[in-house]
């Protein structure tokens, strides 16, 4: 593998946020595995979804490290939080990851400005607008299931999400 020099600080950052990302994917998991034991399968998979995206996010990463020459550097993935005591507090724990990893995503691009390596910028340009989305719809499920007030409306939103969810593959 011919070595692409990858800035220290730049490539620091990198490692850090592959971490981050393949931390999500296993927490979506145990998201995904609360939910399908209280038979809310639609939330299940949705978070399921999420966690395979995350796993995308850090793969995507991970190529760009290595076609510039560079192996990427993992490390252990500690066991996610798996008890809640609600659905809302699992989607707050969706949104909090969600603007964790914004903040991870943001840390990579500023070490990469400051380092001035543009093709690490122009990566993060593409992690910078999908945190975008993935905060938006974050928000969004807080928001929803607050507003689902009794059994009757959580249960009623889970077939909600599971048909969106059948829709897309649809699509």
């Amino acid at each position: 593998m011919a070595k692409t020099k990858i800035p220290a600080k730049t490539l620091a950052e990198l490692n850090r946020q592959i971490h981050c990302e393949l931390t999500a994917a296993q927490a979506y998991l145990a998201l995904s595995v609360w939910c399908a034991s209280r038979s809310l399968t639609g939330f299940a998979a949705f978070f399921s979804k999420q966690s395979g995206e995350e796993r995308e996010h850090a793969e995507k990463l991970m190529k760009h490290v290595h076609d510039r020459g560079v192996a990427p550097k993992l490390a252990a993935i500690a066991a996610p939080k798996q008890n809640f005591k609600s659905l809302l507090e699992v989607v707050e724990q969706a949104q909090a990851m969600e603007q964790s990893n914004t903040g991870g995503i943001n840390a990579v691009y500023e070490a990469a400005v400051a380092a001035k390596d543009y093709p690490a910028q122009v990566l993060m340009h593409w992690f910078i607008k999908e945190q975008v989305e993935e905060e938006a719809w974050a928000a969004e499920l807080v928001d929803r299931v607050r507003a689902a007030t009794c059994a009757g409306s959580l249960l009623d939103l889970d077939r909600h999400v599971e048909k969106l969810l059948a829709d897309d593959k649809e699509d």
